[in-house]
C-alpha cells in the first residue's frame, strides 16, 4: 500500500515538473516545428549529471534530480541535452508523461491494480460509516464555533456549589420543640487563568443566618452566618514559582488550612460537622479578613513544606497587617502508599487579652485501600485536642462511609457517622448522625442530617 501513496503523491508533482521544466513558457513554438514529421528519439537518463545543459544553479535542478533518481522517468535528447529553455511539442510532452505514468503503474503493486481495487472496495464498504463520521465532525465543528461565540470568557471558568442541609434534632438542649430546620450555603467561583498554571479566584457567597446545629461544637461544615446576603468571600491569586514552589496571595477569607497541601485526615470534606476537619486549624481565629500570603515547597516528590501568614484588621483598619496575625508551618509526607502524615506549628498575635498560645500538632492517615484510619493530636500549652476514626471509600456504588470522634482543647466532644452517596457527577447526598457535647456537661445533643450538594 505504501507504493500506492508514493505514486499518488508523485503524480501531480511529476505532471507539473514535466510541464514546467521543459520550458512551456520559454520560447514560441514555430508552426514548422509543430508540423515537422522528424522523428526525435528521446533517451532515458539515470543521473541528472548526464544532462550537459543542466546545472545545480538551475531553478528546477532539484525537481529534475528527483524525477531521475527517485522515479526514473526523465528523458533527454540523444545528444544528452535537456534543452530546458525551449518549448516542447505535444509529442515530446506525451512521451515524457507516458514515461512517468509507466513508473506510477509499476509502483502500484507491480502494475496489477489490486491496491486501487482494495481502496474502491473499502470506500464502498465503509461509505455509511464515513458519512456518519463526516456528519459528527461537522456537528462538532458547529458546536465548537457556537461555544467560542457564546463562551463566558476565554480565561475564566464559572463554578458553583450549593450545600443544603435538612436537620432533624433528636435531642437538642437549645430547641425544646425539636423542630426540623433547613440551612444552606451557595457559592459562585470565578476562576481565571492567564498562563494555564495560575489561578485568580473571586468567590461570591450567600448563606442564611440560622444556627440549625446549635448543640454540636463547631456547627455544620458548610454553614455560617450571613442572613441571605450576597458577599465577596475569597479573593486570591495562586501561581507557580519554578517547578517545585507555588505561591498564594490573598485579600481576604484565607486562614490556616487554606495554605496547606493536605489536611491529611479522610473526614475533611465528606463530614457534615465542622469537626470532621481538624478543628485546631481554626483555634487561633486571628487572621483571614485582611491579607494572606503562603508558599508550598516540594522538597522531594513526597515531602512538602507549607508556609502561611494571614492577618486581621482588628479594631482599627489603620493598624496595618502586622498587628493581629497568625502563621502556620506544616511539613507533609504525602505518598501514594500506606502513610500520609504531617507535623504542624501554628502561632499568632492579637490585641485580645486572652491571646491564644502556640499549637503543635501531628496528623496521620493509614490507607489500606478500602479502609482508611486517620486522626491527629494537637497540644496548646498543655491543653490537648485530638481526633481518630475510620473511613471506607468506594463502597455501596462508589460512595464512602466514615465515622470519627473529636475532642477540642475545651473538652468539647463530637461524634459523627456519615455516608456519602454520589447520585451523579453533579449531585451528592450525605446522610449523617451527629452527637455533640459542650464541656462534658449533661446537655448532650443528637441530630440527624441530610446534606444535598450540587456542583456545576
Amino acid at each position: 500500500m505504501s507504493n500506492l501513496w508514493k505514486a499518488l503523491l508523485a503524480s501531480p508533482f511529476v505532471a507539473g515538473t514535466v510541464l514546467s521544466s521543459t520550458g512551456m513558457a520559454a520560447e514560441t513554438v514555430s508552426v514548422d516545428a509543430l508540423n515537422s514529421s522528424e522523428s526525435i528519439q528521446l533517451a532515458q537518463v539515470t543521473s541528472v549529471s548526464e544532462l550537459s545543459d543542466v546545472l545545480p544553479s538551475d531553478w528546477a535542478y532539484t525537481a529534475l534530480q528527483r524525477l531521475v533518481e527517485e522515479y526514473g522517468c526523465l528523458e533527454g535528447y540523444p545528444d544528452r541535452s535537456y534543452r530546458g529553455n525551449r518549448a516542447m511539442t505535444r509529442y515530446e510532452f506525451a512521451a515524457g508523461l507516458n514515461a512517468c505514468l509507466d513508473v506510477i503503474v509499476q509502483l502500484i503493486d507491480g502494475g496489477d491494480g489490486s491496491d486501487l481495487d482494495t481502496i474502491r472496495r473499502l470506500q464502498e464498504e465503509f461509505a455509511a460509516e464515513l458519512a456518519t463520521i463526516r456528519g459528527r465532525v461537522d456537528t462538532l465543528e458547529a458546536s465548537v464555533a457556537e461555544l467560542e461565540a457564546n463562551q463566558f470568557s476565554t480565561t475564566t471558568k464559572l463554578k458553583g456549589q450549593l450545600d443544603a442541609h435538612l436537620v432533624v434534632p433528636f435531642d437538642d438542649p437549645g430547641n425544646d420543640e425539636d423542630e426540623v430546620t433547613f440551612q444552606y450555603r451557595a457559592r459562585l467561583n470565578f476562576d481565571t487563568s492567564f498562563t494555564g498554571e495560575d489561578r485568580l479566584r473571586l468567590r461570591l457567597q450567600a448563606r442564611d443566618g440560622i444556627n440549625a446545629f446549635g448543640g454540636v461544637p463547631g456547627g455544620l461544615a458548610s454553614a455560617g452566618g450571613g442572613d441571605d446576603n450576597l458577599s465577596l468571600d475569597d479573593v486570591y491569586y495562586s501561581f507557580p514559582i519554578g517547578s517545585r514552589i507555588s505561591a498564594i496571595v490573598a485579600a481576604n477569607s484565607i486562614v490556616s488550612d487554606d495554605f496547606l497541601s493536605s489536611t491529611i485526615v479522610p473526614f475533611d470534606g465528606p463530614s457534615v460537622g465542622d469537626y470532621g476537619g481538624p478543628m485546631f486549624y481554626d483555634q487561633l481565629g486571628i487572621g483571614g479578613d485582611a491579607f494572606g500570603v503562603g508558599l508550598n515547597i516540594a522538597l522531594t516528590d513526597t515531602l512538602i513544606l507549607d508556609l502561611g501568614y494571614s492577618t486581621a484588621l482588628g479594631q482599627d483598619a489603620t493598624e496595618g497587617i502586622f498587628n493581629e496575625f497568625e502563621y502556620i508551618a506544616q511539613l507533609n509526607y504525602l505518598s501514594d502508599g500506606l502513610i500520609d502524615a504531617a507535623v504542624t506549628f501554628m502561632d499568632g498575635s492579637s490585641n485580645a487579652p486572652d491571646d491564644e498560645e502556640a499549637i503543635i500538632a501531628g496528623l496521620i492517615n493509614l490507607d489500606f485501600g478500602r479502609l482508611e484510619v486517620g486522626g491527629y493530636y494537637a497540644d496548646q500549652d498543655g491543653d490537648e485536642s485530638f481526633q481518630f476514626g475510620a473511613a471506607f471509600p468506594d463502597v455501596l456504588g462508589g460512595g464512602s462511609v466514615g465515622a470519627y470522634y473529636a475532642q477540642d482543647f475545651d473538652d468539647n466532644e463530637v461524634i459523627e457517622g456519615y455516608y456519602t452517596a454520589n447520585v451523579n457527577k453533579f449531585w451528592t447526598l450525605t446522610p449523617a448522625v451527629v452527637y455533640g457535647d459542650f464541656d462534658g456537661d449533661d446537655n448532650d445533643a443528637l441530630y440527624g442530617v441530610i446534606r444535598s450538594t450540587f456542583k456545576f
